[in-house]
């Protein structure tokens, strides 16, 4: 009976670190049952905190193709598997960590990759990706904002260009006029002085 119940435990724990989007490893010697479900009802629904013998959970974790862990199954060990956000469960376990220094957070697991302590809480640093669409979206909300004003202005601004253009073409015009007025007024003075002497 104990055998079939460690197998089904196996499968169930490789199951979670299959589906989950991240794995954190953590040690709760000393906490109290009360404590236990406090940090539980912290983490919210879509983290389960798991524990299990360290045993059955490197089994589970070679099941599941996940490598680099074995040395942090020590002592009485527990997994939050998180199915939401990475970064909201690492910041709620590192939060109840704070207040509750029994709680060790020994690594974790994300996109393949085994995880330290410290890569952990900087995962708990980083915003939820709510936060970081949301401020994706002002950033593009402003730039196409300033789009609208500049094709706004477009029109306006090919009207005082056409205008210049016609105004620099008129000015350009003027001056050439001149010169050709001058000589005409010269060749009339230098005739006039020749017709006499041709007299």
């Amino acid at each position: 009976m104990a055998t079939t119940q460690a197998v089904a435990t196996v499968a169930e724990i490789a199951d979670k670190f299959r589906s989950s989007s991240a794995a954190v490893i953590t040690e709760y010697r000393g906490l109290t049952m009360k404590q236990l479900t406090e940090l539980r009802r912290t983490l919210g629904s879509e983290t389960s905190y798991t524990v299990a013998k360290n045993t059955l959970v490197k089994l589970a974790a070679a099941e599941a193709g996940v490598e680099g862990l074995d040395d942090l199954f020590t002592g009485p060990t527990a997994i939050a598997f998180v199915a939401g956000e990475p970064s909201e469960a690492a910041k709620a376990l590192r939060d109840f960590a704070k207040t509750n220094p029994l709680l060790v957070i020994k690594g974790g697991y994300l996109d393949g990759k085994a995880l330290g302590a410290a890569e952990v809480s900087k995962i708990a640093d980083l915003e939820s990706r709510e936060v970081l669409l949301a401020k994706f979206a002002g950033a593009m909300k402003g730039n196409l904002s300033k789009a609208a004003v500049l094709f706004a202005q477009l029109p306006s601004q090919m009207a005082r260009l056409a205008q210049a253009l016609h105004d620099q073409k008129a000015e350009g015009a003027a001056p050439a006029e001149t010169p050709a007025e001058e000589v005409t007024a010269a060749d009339v003075a230098v005739a006039s002085e020749e017709a006499p002497a041709q007299a």
